[in-house]
């Protein structure tokens, strides 16, 4: 007759896999195999997601960018042309807060940008 060595590992490996799959649906929080494919897909959805998000800032900055910059008389790659040639090192997330929160700011910051441009 065989012996069951490793029913408490297994248990507690078991309780805490399920213990990360509380509040999925239906077999998947509650079934450990059906549990564990869903946790494996959850968790890499997790990682590529984190990665996504700083894409998705990334646009949503340039889109911010973009529309201040139109509404100042130029467009996101002239500003950022300008913004480079005249040594103003501000990264998207800085300047599409400054166009939310301080529009007169970013006109003159614009103003700037066409100056070194129109000035080469």
């Amino acid at each position: 007759m065989s012996r069951h060595k490793s029913v408490v590992q297994r248990r507690k490996r078991h309780k805490a896999l399920l213990k990360q799959t509380k509040g999925f649906f239906s077999k998947r929080n509650n079934s450990y195999r059906v549990a564990k494919q869903a946790l494996m897909r959850a968790l890499l959805n997790a990682y590529h997601d984190r990665k996504r998000r700083k894409r998705d800032f990334r646009g949503l900055w340039i889109t911010r960018i973009n529309a201040a910059a139109r509404q100042n008389g130029t467009s996101y790659s002239k500003l950022i042309h300008g913004l480079s040639m005249s040594k103003i090192k501000l990264n998207r997330k800085v300047l599409a807060d400054i166009a939310v929160q301080k529009p007169e700011v970013f006109s003159e910051i614009a103003k700037i940008a066409k100056e070194s441009v129109n000035g080469s």
